[in-house]
């Protein structure tokens, strides 16, 4: 049995994969090579051979996790559409993450938050940020790109977090003052900001 299985190009990718449904199942927590190679039903040492330590594991994880939102948002035809706000589309984006297997969407989270205890995690969160300030940047700029990134963190962590519903309209208005767009617009408002009534 271990002879047939020696010569197994796809096993790496198993491993990481098993990976995920073990930090998916029972958090970082639970990870470590021995449960990843009963999940993946590899010897152990193809574990240690494949990853030497557990962070170069987390680190395959977390590239692979990563891929979720960067694949939506770069094959989104709404991002790509100049017709469409740009607001709408990242706000119409988040409702379709967010409201598709929520499981998937909180491994992606802990894994990317691990970084904050793993210095070895630090590039490839870094790296994710990068990729979707580069999509976005087609749009806009790139200090106007992080800024959306970092807002819809925050927007995503709320939800996660609280356990709360995602309100796309809030997250289009927020994204759109920080386009300067008119909200539901498919392009920049003027340059002054908006007046606010002052009822009294």
């Amino acid at each position: 049995m271990a002879r047939a299985r020696r010569h197994d190009p796809g096993r790496r990718e198993r491993i990481v994969a098993a990976a995920l449904r073990v930090v998916g199942r029972s958090g970082l927590a639970g990870l470590s090579h021995r449960t990843v190679a009963a999940e993946a039903d590899v010897p152990l040492g193809s574990t240690t051979y494949h990853f030497a330590s557990l962070d170069e594991l987390l680190v395959a994880a977390l590239r692979e996790a990563g891929e979720g939102f960067g694949r939506q948002l770069r094959e989104s035809p709404a991002l790509a559409d100049p017709a469409t706000g740009l607001a709408t589309a990242l706000a119409r984006l988040l409702a379709e993450w967010l409201g598709g297997e929520r499981a998937g969407v909180e491994l992606e989270y802990e894994l990317y938050l691990a970084a904050l205890r793993r210095p070895a995690l630090r590039p490839v969160a870094a790296e994710w940020t990068e990729s979707v300030v580069a999509a976005l940047s087609a749009r806009t700029d790139p200090a106007t790109a992080r800024a959306l990134v970092a807002l819809m963190d925050g927007v995503c962590l709320q939800v996660l977090l609280t356990g709360g519903t995602y309100d796309e309209a809030y997250a289009r208005e927020m994204l759109a003052r920080v386009l300067k767009e008119a909200p539901g617009s498919g392009g920049p408002a003027s340059s002054e900001p908006p007046t606010r009534s002052t009822d009294t």
